[in-house]
């Protein structure tokens, strides 16, 4: 059974930093592209950034561009959002995905598993 495991959200003042760690496990780690999105109330989940299954092609959404850096450790099965500059605008439940596939995609329904969230609040 595929386990996503996402931990670090909080509240921070903006400006400030918050690092994100997401945790698989039952499924092939270093062979699946994984993913961060969020979801805001009210608003629709959407995507902030993606990794390949090397860790060498990288993608963001242009909103977190330049503060936000996805990375990930195969060894540990865990990928990592260092999140920079936030602002009250990033406020939302950040969510790790993962997809069964070694390409990333920006679109969630192409994601397989899902972990169950972790809140960051952004404000002074």
């Amino acid at each position: 059974q595929v386990q996503l495991a996402e931990s670090g959200g909080g509240l921070v003042q903006p400006g400030g930093s918050l690092r994100l760690t997401c945790i698989a496990s039952g499924h092939t780690f270093s062979k699946s592209a994984m993913g961060w999105f969020r979801q805001a109330p009210g608003k629709e989940r959407e995507f902030v950034t993606s990794i390949d299954y090397s860790g060498g092609v990288t993608a963001h959404a242009d909103s977190v561009k330049g503060r936000f850096t996805i990375s990930r450790d195969n060894a540990k099965n865990t990928v990592y959002l260092q999140m920079n500059s936030l602002k009250p605008e990033d406020t939302a439940v950040y969510y790790c995905a993962a997809r069964i596939k070694e390409w990333a995609s920006r679109t969630s329904s192409e994601y397989d598993y899902w972990g169950q969230g972790t809140q960051v609040t952004v404000s002074s």
